[in-house]
């Protein structure tokens, strides 16, 4: 689309089902893409409440552009799930600038959001400048929303001095204020990575928030009008929308997306209905579609029912690659259970897979043809040994890859043979943050460190945390390869150059209570081609 000028909008008020992909249901798909678009749409006003009370986002950032993002709610917490919407397609235009005020206005065009993606939005632009910040808007029904910020990827053959990014995981609304956002948000950053835990599953009260919700919230989300509500729900925090709008973002998911624990297309339910695998893939259908219609995900990522292609590939220049993995839909029902375990042979089985075998030797054809000096794998649950035990044995979680440690051996030396220079994996799902060395072979108690691991803390699961638990104390006696350990709630800010990578623990004191200040807890490094942390 050719480059536009002027600030058309300026006289405008200044307001803040399982798809089917055959015939018309794929037509609809792509309305809201922008690869179609439907004159017939909604074009006039009409007199309904502020629609875009979710937000406005970007992300997957590019050379040569991004996906900006919305969804249409002007009742975002209708039982219905429709976000207070009509069961019509209506009209959104768009809008990026090269300023904030909309003087300098580089490409426009409007789209369809269409009942059948819940009125959500995902423009994919594209001719824009490399390594340059732009700000976004939408307009509907006379009503235009917030305006983003974003900032497209260097170019491929660039080499760019730093790199700056948070990354997060881990949001419960239940258990706190997101807090850590609203410090985010005034960070200055390239782009976001969330690791997952977007959502969890789980009714929902605002007890502990004391924000009372109503009666919708009060079953365990299973259906996509249900999921379609938790969204909406996590997606009013004033403070997560601020962090959307500041930064372009790049998601996976881990667990809690679904339900707690699931592999592949196995649920970890206790009860029925959820045990039947053909139930479960029902669920996993409305959740996948939910959240690509409440995340800034590409055409690439829309779901094809119970599947979803997440694990992606991101290039910062010859600085860095960001490659995301997924480590749910592909993988082998954990071993001796999906807790915790001791002596749990099956885990040590060279043919279990996390990964599955297709993702994993993409994985690994990535290691072969980058040219990057700094490996980032976006990644849900630890790689790193976790011993619970400072005793002769070994008590691990089966959910990770301790669970699999014929994969994990396997990643960790195929980087090594590929002559990967700096294998850095960043992590959420714990709760906690942990700064630790990755072994070539964690039953080896003599082999060498190749590749660096940082886990980050939740945003606000668990509730308040604290500096130092029992739990930690245990883990740093257990676990050599461990060089720091924090259970308070934040995420984690990175600054990577030719010589360093460096990550900054942000924490808060508490959630349970809105404004808590923010600090840098400890700082870990990693020195250009030498694996493994040292404190910064």
């Amino acid at each position: 689309m050719s480059a536009t000028r002027g600030n058309a909008w300026a006289s405008g008020p200044n307001r803040r089902r399982v798809i089917g992909f055959g015939g018309a249901g794929a037509a609809a798909v792509l309305l809201g893409t922008g690869a179609l678009h439907d004159d017939r749409a909604l074009a006039a006003p009409m007199r309904l409440d502020n629609p875009f009370t979710l937000g406005v986002a970007s992300g997957d950032p590019l050379p040569d552009g991004v996906v900006l993002w919305t969804r249409l709610a002007p009742d975002p917490y209708r039982a219905d799930g429709t976000g207070g919407m009509p069961d019509r397609p209506v009209r959104v235009e768009w809008e990026v600038a090269a300023d904030e005020r909309f003087h300098r206005v580089v490409r426009r065009g409007a789209v369809t959001a269409t009942p059948e993606l819940g009125h959500s939005v995902h423009v994919e632009v594209s001719g824009l400048r490399p390594a340059t910040e732009y700000h976004y808007r939408f307009r509907a029904r006379g009503e235009i929303s917030p305006v983003g910020r974003t900032r497209t990827a260097p170019a491929v053959w660039a080499d760019p001095r730093s790199l700056t990014f948070a990354f997060a995981s881990c949001q419960a609304w239940e258990d706190g204020h997101y807090t850590a956002y609203a410090h985010m948000a005034r960070e200055d950053l390239d782009f976001v990575v969330h690791l997952g835990d977007y959502i969890y599953e789980y009714a929902c009260t605002g007890a502990k928030r004391g924000t009372p919700v109503g009666e919708q919230f009060g079953t365990e989300t299973m259906t996509l009008d249900r999921y379609r509500l938790q969204y909406a729900l996590y997606k009013s925090d004033e403070n997560l929308q601020a962090a959307h709008a500041a930064f372009p973002w790049i998601h996976t998911m881990d667990d809690h997306e679904v339900e707690n624990n699931w592999a592949a297309g196995l649920s970890q339910a206790d009860s029925e209905p959820d045990q039947d695998p053909a139930v479960f893939l029902q669920r996993r259908a409305a959740a996948f579609q939910a959240m690509y219609e409440n995340l800034p995900l590409r055409r690439a990522q829309m779901p094809d029912g119970p599947d979803m292609r997440l694990h992606r590939r991101l290039s910062y220049g010859g600085l860095a690659d960001i490659t995301m993995i997924d480590t749910r839909q592909y993988r082998d029902d954990q071993p001796c259970g999906d807790g915790s375990d001791v002596g749990c042979v099956d885990r040590l089985d060279p043919d279990r897979t996390l990964l599955g075998a297709e993702q994993r030797e993409w994985l690994l054809q990535g290691f072969s043809r980058s040219r990057a000096r700094w490996q980032v794998l976006g990644n849900q649950a630890p790689m790193g040994e976790t011993d619970q035990d400072a005793g002769p044995d070994k008590r691990l979680f089966m959910d990770p890859w301790d669970g699999y440690v014929a994969e994990r051996d396997r990643v960790l030396a195929g980087a090594v043979d590929r002559g990967v220079r700096n294998l850095v994996v960043i992590t959420g799902d714990r709760h906690q943050n942990y700064a630790w060395d990755l072994k070539r072979d964690f039953e080896d108690p003599d082999s060498p460190t190749v590749a660096s691991e940082f886990v980050g803390t939740s945003i606000s699961s668990g509730g308040d945390g604290a500096d130092m638990t029992a739990e930690g104390e245990r883990f740093l006696a257990a676990n050599p390869h461990m060089k720091f350990f924090n259970a308070q709630r934040g995420y984690v800010r990175c600054t990577v150059t030719e010589r360093e990578w460096r990550s900054d623990y942000r924490v808060v004191p508490y959630v349970l209570t809105p404004g808590a200040p923010i600090s840098t807890r400890a700082s870990y490094v990693v020195q250009d081609g030498v694996p493994g942390v040292q404190e910064g």
